[in-house]
């Protein structure tokens, strides 16, 4: 009986040791190179300020066509 319960609890050590040594992640997660180049290569133009021309240009004030009329005195 003893054997027994020895070999569970080496069995049991194993198992919990190549469980807790053993980390997997997805691809998402485990960094990568390649894809933090391309990442950093986007970016890059955007660090820039970036000037805005307007839309229209702003209106011209309005120029009177006639003059005001007066009756004469």
């Amino acid at each position: 009986m003893r054997r027994i319960s020895t070999l569970l609890w080496l069995v049991a050590a194993l198992a919990l040791g190549s469980v807790a040594s053993s980390h997997a992640a997805p691809p998402t997660v485990v960094p990568s190179p390649g894809y933090d180049a391309r990442l950093q290569a986007s970016r890059a133009p955007s660090r820039a300020p970036t000037y805005y021309e307007p839309v229209m240009p702003a209106p011209k004030p309005a120029v009177p066509r006639r003059a005001k009329r007066t009756h004469p005195r």
